[in-house]
């Protein structure tokens, strides 16, 4: 892939960043410390700066251009809705939006036949805990610690991680639990079968003192992303899922991120044999080039507002353009076998490449993954596995992290950092040479890593 030239007319790199500093104010920074690079184009798996400086780019964007950047069928398709119809309120039926509900609702686990559009994963995740609720009549949501869901109010309430810290008032109706993670147990949990039983008896432990029929919603991560991909153990789901049916609290499974042939299928729940009540879904639905996120409905909750108003809804829910996108962006995966190809390159490429890489690099405590998601554990000590960094660490503290991010830039690999992990997570249908040639440049960066341990 080679940097396209930029026409004369074209703004500088320089020109582009210093309105963005003038004016853009970011998500998750803090303004004055950001060094945002300026972006000329991308295509496929790499994307370029204006001096013609390539990466390839294992962060998916941020892990939603499923097919890459500028697939020309998709493109083509959103150009063509353009041209017969830019934009439609959701209250009526308009085909791009009927067609991407169907497409969709045909590869959802299970029942999930209804569809309900949002803008996004977070917006997702609020509508579908607010169904939960006027479902049962409950209020409390059970969420994990390792979690995120999203960044307005309830979503951020329901996330686990730090992001969560400077909006939680503690009356969001929200209680945390341990999800399995055998790797740093909380269960002293020896085997995957000792993490799953342990966990699933602390969760129907939290849920007899917190009163089952207080609880509305369970809601996970199919498989969790930022907070480190961990593949939850055999029977761990399906526990949860028989949980729930006990107590009647709805189960929402959240696969805004493992969605859409992430983890080598088309919904990562189907890797565990559940179906959730309510499961969202948002970036790789339409490879994130028009926003588009929403959530799928068991028919037990559809039938909660058959003759009573659902409570919600946003001004350009099933926008045409999104939808058309999404239309094209299946129609794309399903033609050119993308989530075959991700599942294939998973278990025959990248997995056993990343082990060979932990087997080298004393920097790397564990490998984690399936399909294009994964993640590498960093650590300063294999054998006590103390982190790379301290949980949060900013400033100096993240500054091994950080000399590893830059590494790997350096090298062309444009990589996605959080916390004392870095996620492999290229799009689904990147190229097996393109996947070599990230994996040299990640075994690079890893040598910087390596100074750190000892």
């Amino acid at each position: 892939m080679t940097p396209q030239s930029t026409p004369d007319s074209s703004p500088s790199g320089a020109a582009v960043k210093a309105a963005d500093r003038a004016h853009v104010f970011h998500s998750w920074s803090a303004q004055d410390l950001i060094d945002p690079l300026a972006v000329a184009g991308a295509e496929g798996s790499y994307f370029w700066d204006y001096d013609g400086r390539r990466y390839l780019d294992f962060t998916s964007g941020l892990v939603f251009t499923n097919i890459g950047y500028q697939h020309p069928k998709v493109v083509a398709a959103i150009q063509e809705q353009a041209g017969r119809m830019t934009t439609f309120a959701p209250a009526f039926a308009i085909e791009a939006r009927s067609e991407a509900a169907r497409l969709i609702a045909e590869r959802t686990p299970g029942d999930l036949d209804k569809i309900f559009f949002t803008n996004g994963g977070a917006d997702a995740v609020e509508h579908a805990l607010r169904m939960a609720r006027l479902h049962t009549g409950r209020p409390k949501v059970l969420s994990a610690y390792r979690s995120y869901h999203g960044g307005t109010q309830q979503a951020v309430n329901v996330t686990g991680d730090p992001r969560r810290w400077a909006s939680d008032t503690g009356t969001a109706g929200v209680v945390r639990f341990w999800a399995p993670f055998l790797y740093r147990s909380r269960f002293h949990a020896e085997t995957e079968e000792q993490e799953c039983a342990r966990a699933l008896e602390h969760l129907e432990t939290t849920i007899a003192f917190e009163g089952p029929a207080t609880i509305a919603a369970i809601v996970l991560e199919t498989i969790p992303g930022t907070a480190g991909i961990m593949v939850p153990p055999p029977g761990y789901l399906a526990g949860v899922r028989e949980i729930c049916d006990r107590y009647g609290i709805v189960f929402v499974l959240d696969e805004v991120m493992a969605g859409f042939g992430r983890t080598g299928t088309w919904f990562a729940a189907g890797l565990f044999g559940v179906v959730p009540d309510l499961m969202t879904f948002a970036k790789g639905v339409n490879s994130g080039y028009v926003p588009l996120g929403g959530v799928a409905i068991s028919p037990a909750i559809a039938e909660t507002f058959a003759k009573r108003p659902y409570p919600g809804g946003l001004t350009y829910s099933g926008h045409p353009l999104a939808c058309a996108a999404a239309v094209a962006t299946i129609g794309v995966m399903a033609e050119e076998g993308v989530v075959e190809h991700a599942a294939r390159l998973g278990s025959d490429v990248l997995g056993p490449a990343l082990r060979e890489l932990a087997a080298r690099h004393p920097s790397v405590g564990e490998v984690r993954g399936t399909g294009m998601f994964w993640a590498l554990e960093l650590v300063r000590d294999q054998q006590t596995r103390e982190p790379l960094v301290p949980y949060n660490a900013t400033g100096e503290a993240n500054a091994p992290m950080a000399a590893f991010a830059a590494a790997a830039k350096q090298h062309g690999l444009w990589p996605f950092v959080n916390m004392n992990r870095t996620h492999v997570v290229p799009p689904c249908n990147v190229s097996e040479a393109e996947l070599k040639e990230g994996l040299a440049a990640l075994d690079a960066a890893l040598s910087v890593a390596d100074t750190y341990t000892g």
